[in-house]
C-alpha cells in the first residue's frame, strides 16, 4: 500500500508539468482566469447598479405613509421588480444561462458578453434583496428627521439612509461577490472561454484531467481567500469608523 502511494506521488511531478508548464499551458492558465475576474467585476458592477435600483423602488413603495393615496406608477414598477426577483431567485442560474444563450440571444457568438448579462441580472435580483433588507433595517425616524430637514426622498436616501445600511450589508455584499466569482465556471457549459474552459480544453489535449482540474481548483480557493480577507480587513475598518 505504501508503496503504491509512493509511486503515485512519483507521477504528480510529471503529470503537472504536462499540464501547467510543458508548451506555455500556463499561459492558458492566465488567461481564463484575467477573464474569469473581468467577468466577475463587470457582472458585479452590473448587479450592484440593477440591485440598488430595485431595492430602492421597492423601499419606496413599502414606505408609503399609509392613508395617502398611492403612487401607480410606483405600484406598477415595484410589481415588476417582485417578478424580476422572483423569477431570478427561483430558478437556477445554469438554466438562466441556457435561456439567455440559447433562447434570448441565439446569434451572439461572444459567450462572454452572454455570460456576464446573466451572471449581472442573477446578481441583481440578490443584491435587490440585500439592499432592501439592509434599507428597512434603518430607523424609519432617520427618514422623518432627513425630509423634516427639507432634504427630498433621493436626497435623504443617498446622505443618511444609505450610508447606514451599507455598514449593515458589507457581509453579505462580500458574499455575493464571492458567489459570483464563483459562478463564473457556469459560463464554460455555454461555451465561454473562461477558466474552467481552458483547464477543459488542456485536459483534453493531455488525455488528463486531474492536475488541471486541482490547479484551477487552487486558483478559485486563493482568490476567495483574499476576497474574504479584504472583506474582514474593510469590515474592522468600519467599527473602528464607528468607534470614533
Amino acid at each position: 500500500m505504501l508503496y503504491r502511494l509512493i509511486d503515485w506521488l512519483n507521477e504528480l511531478g510529471p503529470r503537472f508539468y504536462t499540464a501547467f508548464i510543458e508548451a506555455d499551458r500556463w499561459k492558458l492558465y492566465l488567461q481564463g482566469l484575467g477573464r474569469t475576474l473581468e467577468m466577475t467585476l463587470v457582472a458585479l458592477v452590473m448587479g450592484v447598479i440593477l440591485g440598488v435600483v430595485v431595492a430602492v423602488i421597492r423601499a419606496a413603495h413599502d414606505q408609503q405613509r399609509a392613508g395617502r393615496r398611492k403612487n401607480p406608477l410606483l405600484a406598477i414598477l415595484n410589481f415588476i421588480c417582485k417578478i424580476y426577483t422572483t423569477v431570478i431567485r427561483g430558478t437556477p442560474m445554469m438554466v438562466q444561462l441556457l435561456i439567455w444563450t440559447f433562447v434570448i440571444f441565439p446569434s451572439i457568438r461572444d459567450k462572454i458578453l452572454v455570460g456576464i448579462i446573466g451572471l449581472g441580472i442573477n446578481s441583481g435580483a440578490y443584491v435587490a434583496e440585500i439592499v432592501r433588507g439592509g434599507l428597512m433595517s434603518v430607523d424609519g425616524g432617520q427618514m422623518e428627521a432627513g425630509r423634516s430637514l427639507g432634504l427630498g426622498y433621493l436626497d435623504t436616501m443617498r446622505f443618511i439612509v444609505v450610508p447606514q445600511a451599507f455598514k449593515n450589508i458589507l457581509p453579505s455584499l462580500g458574499n455575493e461577490l464571492i458567489t459570483l466569482f464563483k459562478d463564473t465556471s457556469l459560463v464554460q457549459a455555454i461555451g465561454g472561454m473562461e477558466l474552467v474552459y481552458y483547464a477543459s480544453t488542456i485536459g483534453g489535449r493531455t488525455f488528463d484531467y486531474m492536475p488541471p482540474y486541482i490547479g484551477i481548483a487552487v486558483m478559485y480557493l486563493c482568490i476567495v481567500v483574499v476576497l474574504t480577507w479584504l472583506q474582514g480587513k474593510l469590515e474592522r475598518r468600519l467599527r473602528q469608523s464607528d468607534r470614533r
